[in-house]
């Protein structure tokens, strides 16, 4: 198997080298023959009935937005949770659909939970459990042993997934995220042969703080089996490196951010997730996106109108009420802009069969009404409020509206909405308010940063925002754009499979000797 065996041997990493054919290229001259398998609790299609009409529908997820360029790539097979209520209506029989559909690049294979299971593992531990854990943002974690032996019993079911894909083939598994953390040790106990890597998209908090899971000891050991082990940004890799040094007998170097444990190692590395500049930027230039674009400012009433934007899902996380509020003290210390700017909200439900996100929904509802009710002038209120899930062509159109995206989450791995509002503006304007509790605020410098507790810091942000002269956003602009081209979504995949290139060329080494 050919390999890259160190960085100098790279490509030049240019603003534009990282495309989809150079990822291809990698990933043919890295990984040779073996297949490559994807799996995630999302999937990148879901089937749902309209009427009696099935409707393919591409779900909101940043997830799906990051990985769904390099399957269309690389090919190969996307493993996931079959949860569309036509989903079981358009499979073959061995639980396959290629997509996407109309122009088939890769397989889709979904997995049928129990209504059961889906609420333990996926409502319960990994987001009533794991999710509050690393995201620290004052929500007590639950933790609950019938929803720990849901999220077993899944991760159980999808490594039979996996292997039955794999077929004792050589196969490379890419596990993305938190809800699967049990997964590569069932892996690696049935075929050791599999190259396994997993991208933890969420933060991975102190030590102190996850001593507080009962499992964690097991949560550890499933991890130790991945072959890589990647983040966001360097600050959670050595959190985790620190979580298995104070707790588990394992030896760790620190210098090469390695773990070794029952004679094998785990390499954990940084990857800054990013998007497809190139793909989002020909799409928001698109007639049709320029067509929505006029249709929602003349339907919405944003004619004359400055435009500030917020795009969520509905999670305690993303600091929706916490940005409201910024707005009310934006008007309040700055009445000018009292009938001259309008925020427009979008927020996709989401888990909404748990109580803190039902909670948070009445909250969000209750500070837009309030604050709409404080300022309104005639037919002008201050927020739109759109809580529902938007597609993405209206997304893009939201985009490009907007004079100003505001995101102040509490604490996030990345954060891709702020890249994809920069990518979406091939156009060089606009500015990004972005807190500082994100990953990508590492990277994207020439943001206005904030404290997203800090509700004057924020409303401060939004003002300078407003009153920026064009010349100061244009250049801003153009050093994010520069950013994310040179930190796309293909040199994201091609690092990590460059690092998995390394570790199976070690392999043969090591068998060889």
């Amino acid at each position: 198997m050919a390999t890259i065996e160190t960085e100098d041997e790279l490509p030049s990493e240019g603003p534009r080298f990282w495309t989809r054919d150079t990822l291809h290229q990698i990933v043919d001259r890295v990984l040779g023959q073996r297949q490559l398998i994807v799996v995630s609790n999302r999937e990148p299609y879901i089937h749902r009935l309209a009427g009696e009409e099935v409707v393919c529908e591409r779900p909101i997820s940043g997830l799906v937005t990051a990985l769904e360029p390099v399957m269309r790539a690389c090919g190969g097979t996307w493993v996931a949770h079959g949860s569309g209520n036509a989903d079981r209506d358009v499979v073959d029989k061995h639980d396959h659909f290629p997509v996407p559909p109309g122009q088939p690049k890769y397989t889709l294979r979904r997995v049928w939970l129990s209504k059961a299971d889906e609420d333990g593992y996926y409502y319960g531990f990994a987001n009533e459990a794991l999710w509050p854990l690393c995201h620290v943002v004052y929500h007590r974690p639950a933790f609950v042993t019938e929803d720990w032996d849901a999220y077993a019993r899944v991760n159980q079911q999808f490594a039979g997934a996996v292997l039955d894909e794999a077929r004792n083939r050589n196969a490379v598994v890419l596990i993305q995220d938190y809800h699967f953390a049990l997964l590569p040790r069932f892996l690696r106990e049935a075929n050791p042969d599999l190259l396994i890597a997993q991208f933890w998209h969420i933060p991975w908090p102190s030590r102190e703080a996850f001593r507080v899971c009962p499992w964690g000891p097991q949560i550890l050991d499933g991890l130790l089996a991945n072959d890589l082990l990647g983040f966001h940004i360097r600050y959670h890799c050595q959190n985790f490196i620190d979580t298995v040094a104070a707790t588990t007998e394992a030896r760790v170097d620190a210098e090469a951010s390695a773990i070794t444990r029952s004679g094998r190692q785990t390499l954990v590395r940084p990857f800054p997730i990013s998007v497809d500049i190139d793909g989002v930027s020909e799409q928001v230039r698109s007639p049709d996106t320029n067509a929505r674009a006029a249709h929602l400012r003349q339907h919405l009433g944003l004619a004359n109108q400055r435009v500030l934007l917020g795009i969520d899902r509905i999670d305690y996380t993303k600091g929706i009420p916490e940005r409201l509020r910024a707005l009310d003290r934006l008007l309040t210390l700055h009445p000018e802009h009292i009938g001259k700017i309008r925020f427009v909200q979008v927020g996709a439900p989401s888990r909404t069969r748990i109580p803190s996100y039902q909670a948070l929904a009445r909250e969000i509802e209750a500070t837009v009404e309030e604050v709409n009710w404080k300022y309104a002038q005639g037919r002008w209120s201050p927020i739109i409020y759109r809580d529902a899930p938007a597609p993405l062509e209206d997304i893009l159109a939201f985009y490009q509206l907007a004079d100003v995206c505001v995101v102040t989450a509490l604490h996030d791995g990345m954060n891709l909405v702020a890249k994809e509002y920069v990518a979406a503006r091939p156009d060089g304007d606009g500015v990004l308010v972005l807190s500082r509790f994100t990953g990508s605020a590492r990277e994207l410098e020439q943001s206005l940063s904030v404290n997203p507790y800090a509700a004057d810091e924020v409303a401060a942000a939004m003002h300078q925002a407003l009153c920026m002269e064009e010349s100061e956003r244009r250049t801003r602009m153009a050093a994010l754009r520069e950013t994310i081209a040179r930190n796309n979504i293909y040199r994201w995949a091609g690092k990590m499979v460059s690092d998995l290139g390394r570790i199976a060329a070690r392999r043969i080494l090591e068998t060889a000797g």
